[in-house]
């Protein structure tokens, strides 16, 4: 079940090392869910309770440890020797009395590694606070680093394989935006939408499955399209209101996001207004993707055209987005804003999303991208623009006017 081939996760694992090298680790915590994922091909949904894959810089092998009953998962989904995989009892499970990193620590002095200097993902969703703790009190010895995002930037670069895998979800995205606007008619509940995409999602193309994706579908409607990261209800869309679509294809826990803003008919004045705005400067930034240009350089296009119009964006412009569980496929690494500095590399992947909310209304038009040898080359095909629906189109046909 291994994505990827033995050799490319032991590649991963030897530029995993040399980062610790950098920052003086000797082991590495990794608890991080897609840094799970991205170095062994661990891939189920346990997240919900501690897990955790260790990397000691002078042992070949990581160490997988989690819940009794997700180790044969382990053993299913990774490229690790049974012998590395160490399940913990189930009455560590979200007890008030014993604790899986008090496990781990045990494991950890029992195999020699109780004095050295550790690694851990300080700012990570899945290791708490109380985690920390717990693992402090059980290595008085150790010296522990805050390694947070050392994977993270390892990933940053994607492999050729990644980016197949990305091209898929594109595809995938394609389909399930396509779908999402098809179902954007006067009448139809926003939950129909969120309906319709996960069906797309999931099924994928005829050649291949879609993953559940780490965000889920963001379906802002009508006066709601001003606040961007409302989901669904069952409220009805009615003519002449908008609809703000953002979703992702996902395979293989690789995602591509894409949004788009539909418009119900006519479109308000203040979306024909903007809409080629933000096409404008969503273009010029593209336009400008090329090794060696900063994210912040990036950035300036976008805000030297919002400045000719007299427009200010609060939000970031975008981020490194790839492999992605719960709660978020952003990658927390490079971001496009003036004060980040990070140079384009060839098969680094972003998001594009120069979105703009105001009090009551917004418009949302993104694009993901990865960087090429010679410039960017964007990974979907739906068309850039505010999309106009026919409120009431005929069933048999598509119903899309522009």
């Amino acid at each position: 079940m291994l994505a990827f081939d033995i050799l490319e996760y032991q590649k991963r694992l030897t530029k995993t090392k040399q980062r610790m090298a950098e920052n003086d680790m000797e082991v590495l915590l990794v608890t991080d869910p897609a840094n799970m994922n991205y170095l062994s091909g661990y891939d189920a949904w346990s997240f919900y309770v501690h897990q955790m894959l260790i990397i000691i810089i002078d042992e070949p092998q990581p160490i997988w440890i989690g819940r009794y009953q997700d180790a044969n998962g382990a053993k299913i989904t990774t490229w690790i020797y049974n012998e590395n995989i160490i399940p913990f009892p189930d009455y560590y499970v979200q007890s008030s009395i014993y604790h899986p990193m008090d496990f781990i620590a045990e494991i950890l002095k029992q195999i020699g590694q109780g004095n050295r200097k550790i690694g851990v993902e300080m700012d990570n969703y899945y290791f708490t606070a109380k985690a920390y703790e717990r693992l402090k009190h059980g290595l008085p010895n150790a010296t522990f680093k805050n390694a947070d995002l050392l994977v993270n930037y390892v990933r940053i670069i994607k492999s050729e394989q990644e980016i197949e895998y990305m091209k898929r979800a594109a595809e995938i995205a394609d389909q399930a935006m396509y779908k999402a606007i098809e179902s954007v008619r006067v009448g139809n509940r926003e939950c129909d939408t969120a309906a319709a995409i996960y069906h797309q999602m999931i099924s994928g193309t005829d050649e291949y499955g879609g993953d559940y994706p780490a965000i889920v579908p963001l379906l802002p409607s009508g006066y709601n399209t001003g606040a961007p990261h409302l989901t669904w209800s069952e409220r009805k869309y009615q003519e002449g209101e908008s609809v703000v679509i953002e979703l992702a294809g996902c395979y293989k826990r690789y995602h591509v996001p894409v949004a788009r803003t539909v418009s119900i008919g006519k479109p308000s004045i203040q979306l024909e207004k903007l809409a080629p705005i933000v096409v404008e400067g969503l273009n010029a930034v593209l336009d400008a993707v090329k090794p060696g240009v900063t994210c912040g350089e990036l950035e300036s296009y976008w805000y030297n055209c919002l400045k000719k119009y007299g427009i200010e964006k609060e939000a970031r412009l975008g981020y490194s987005v790839g492999l992605g569980y719960p709660p978020d496929w952003g990658e927390h690494t490079a971001s496009i804003r003036t004060e980040d500095s990070t140079v384009l590399q060839p098969n680094m992947t972003f998001h594009l999303i120069p979105a703009l909310w105001f009090d009551n209304y917004g418009i949302e038009i993104s694009e993901s991208f990865r960087v090429t040898k010679t410039g960017g080359e964007t990974f979907t095909n739906i068309p850039r623009e505010l999309i106009v629906q026919d409120p009431f189109p005929f069933p048999e046909q598509g119903g899309i006017i522009s």
